[in-house]
């Protein structure tokens, strides 16, 4: 399609607008972590690290970023498994309530995420508390597993769609077994979709607020809730914009590498 130069620079001027909206604020929260003002003030009075050093030396931070990883790492795992069984049986098999299933699977990222939290909220207080089972930890990576599941099956399903089923087919024939053919020919084929469904998977649960809000319980604090806490505490602004800017960057990456890594199945979602 041939667009005139008038529609061109008003397309990219759209563009820098759109993107601006979304980089611009991002941008000034990483100048202000070195900001040696105690407040959010702008532009910057001068330029320091010690802001940083502040922030790693707090314990409260620390135990949040331990808190955030170990509720990351627990989603993940959860999701790899559900989320990679759930696209298999999807893809290879043909069942009664095919496509309702692959909508439930899908709806927990579509729904917002408050309603998410408060339904979670309930289940767990009605399905755990009689048992001895409080909110805590294991409540949040339950929670945060709900829609990491849905990033993995996206992956491991586009990857499947695109590999299809016939080295398999041959492996089968050659006399291998189906788990001789899941190791050799099947999950090396896949591998690069199960590693970026699992770093999406752990960005999403790493910054995720609103549904900890509501299954963290007392005991908890990641560190999107640390943040939360101690924003507009005057004597927390410098240090909580280098927690903002440190989860602005420990978010980036695993997104960059899962994107770099499923980009050959961008054709086939």
């Amino acid at each position: 399609m041939n667009l005139s130069r008038t529609a061109r620079t008003a397309l990219w001027a759209m563009l820098a607008a759109g993107l601006g909206v979304i980089y611009v604020p991002l941008l000034i929260v990483l100048v202000n972590s070195f900001n040696t003002d105690r407040t959010f003030a702008w532009p910057p009075t001068g330029f320091t690290v010690r802001w940083w050093e502040a922030a790693w030396n707090s314990t409260g931070v620390r135990d949040a970023l331990w808190a955030s990883v170990q509720a990351g790492l627990g989603a993940t795992a959860i999701a790899l498994v559900l989320g990679t069984m759930v696209a298999f049986a999807i893809q290879r098999y043909d069942f009664f309530g095919k496509n309702a299933v692959s909508l439930l699977i899908l709806l927990p990222i579509a729904l917002p995420g408050i309603v998410t939290g408060i339904a979670l909220n309930n289940a767990f207080r009605a399905v755990l508390e009689p048992f001895g089972v409080s909110l805590g930890l294991f409540t949040v990576i339950i929670g945060h597993a709900t829609f990491c599941v849905v990033t993995v099956y996206n992956n491991v399903l586009a990857r499947l769609r695109r590999m299809g089923s016939s080295l398999e087919e041959a492996s089968a024939d050659l006399g291998a077994d189906t788990f001789t053919t899941f190791r050799l020919i099947t999950f090396p084929m896949m591998r690069s979709a199960l590693l970026a469904g699992g770093l999406l998977a752990f960005a999403l649960s790493f910054d995720e607020i609103i549904v900890t809000t509501f299954t963290a319980g007392a005991g908890v604090r990641t560190l999107p809730l640390w943040i939360f806490e101690n924003l507009f505490r005057p004597n927390q602004a410098p240090v909580v914009n280098v927690v903002a800017a440190a989860l602005i960057v420990a978010s980036i990456v695993p997104i960059y590498l899962a994107q770099r890594l499923s980009g050959g199945d961008a054709g086939t979602r």
